[in-house]
């Protein structure tokens, strides 16, 4: 348990840091326009200065008003159209599971619809025991349209076996009994923080976890018995969005 709560303060650390405003240089023109990027020179006659999607400008000099250092302007979240994310966590089980924190990856493909609501499907790599494959559908609600809101998600699916057949005993190992694997249903529930940083929203989550996962194996006297593993976690993820 205490190494489930130090990983925690890890991602709660490192998504702060990574969403730390940092300030970029600022031009006010004497037209009353005001330009935020990264000034990348600076003579007698003219700035010129870069902004955060590549493109470079050139200012005369007797068109600037000054140049100062601030935070970066703040220009909204994005209002609609699609996205890609990448998240990666642990789901964090009781001290008498099997598996104590098994981890998870998802790829994510999206569509933002009036700023607040995001549509997404996704799938990735959970090990749990052994990797399986989630595909799943997510609605996500964020709660404002500022730099730094919650949010809450509901997400169902399903998981796949990466591999459904686990082999026979071998020369050292001649107990093992081969397993059929299958997948099953998955689920969960959720909220968390996202920051919004320029081009790119960084986010925390935490939900509970439900997944259903079941193996066959040829028993002794038994025959075929099919054996069903219901999983109840905290899903704890750290993601970010483009």
């Amino acid at each position: 348990m205490k190494e489930h709560i130090l990983l925690v303060i890890i991602l709660i650390i490192t998504t702060i840091q990574l969403s730390a405003q940092k300030t970029s240089d600022v031009l006010y023109l004497k037209n009353g326009n005001i330009r935020y990027g990264k000034l990348i020179e600076i003579t007698n006659d003219h700035y010129k200065m870069q902004t955060s999607d590549g493109s470079v400008f050139i200012f005369k000099s007797d068109e600037v008003e000054k140049f100062a250092k601030e935070s970066s302007f703040f220009e909204g979240r994005k209002a609609k159209g699609p996205g890609f994310a990448l998240e990666a966590g642990f789901l964090v089980g009781s001290q008498g599971s099997e598996y104590v924190a098994p981890l998870s990856f998802n790829v994510l493909g999206s569509i933002t619809a009036n700023t607040k609501n995001v549509i997404s499907i996704g799938s990735g790599v959970e090990f749990i025991g052994r990797p399986y494959t989630p595909l799943f559908l997510e609605y996500k609600y964020i709660f404002s349209d500022r730099r730094v809101s919650p949010f809450m998600f509901i997400r169902g699916g399903g998981i796949i076996p990466v591999s459904d057949t686990e082999e026979s005993g071998s020369v050292t190992n001649p107990n093992i009994v081969p397993k059929d694997y299958y997948g099953g249903l998955s689920m969960a529930l959720g909220t968390g923080i996202s920051w919004v940083k320029e081009s790119y929203e960084t986010n925390l989550s935490f939900a509970y976890r439900y997944a259903h996962t079941s193996y066959t194996q040829n028993e002794y006297n038994r025959g075929y018995v099919t054996y069903n593993n219901k999983y109840n976690r905290l899903e704890v993820k750290l993601g970010f969005k483009f």
